[in-house]
């Protein structure tokens, strides 16, 4: 799944239906990929073609300019995607949370939820035990 497939997901799995907060949450999906990445787990992407709506006709190359080479973007594997999906909905829903309860520090007044950390720990175990074997 690209990066705009996990930000469909991440936008139902928060019931967001507009756009305004998209470059809020695709930062939020770039900051989430860094921080599971932190912890050592380590996905595994393949490069795929970027879709552009703006891209001219493909069947009318331009004779003057140079083949460029393609845009790629990093494709995840479903269950990776939903990991970033879980950690970037954390990450959304604590902000919101923390603020109402009045907290202005980085010190959360809740702590990551069980089910995220379980995978988390979950995946990194499963990485760590087929690397070494």
């Amino acid at each position: 799944m690209t990066k705009s497939a996990i930000l469909s997901m991440l936008k139902a799995n928060l019931e967001i239906i507009n756009t305004l907060k998209d470059k809020y949450l695709g930062q939020l999906i770039d900051v989430s990929i860094k921080e599971i990445n932190r912890e050592g787990i380590v996905f595994v992407t393949t490069q795929v073609p970027v879709q552009s709506e703006t891209d001219p006709d493909p069947t009318a190359p331009d004779p003057s300019d140079p083949e460029p080479e393609p845009e790629t973007e990093d494709d995840y594997e479903i269950d990776d995607a939903n990991l970033i999906v879980m950690y970037a909905a954390y990450l959304y829903r604590n902000r919101v949370n923390d603020s109402e309860a009045g907290y202005k520090t980085a010190i959360s007044a809740t702590g990551m939820p069980r089910m995220l950390r379980y995978a988390l720990n979950n995946r990194l175990f499963s990485q760590k035990m087929r690397t070494d074997s």
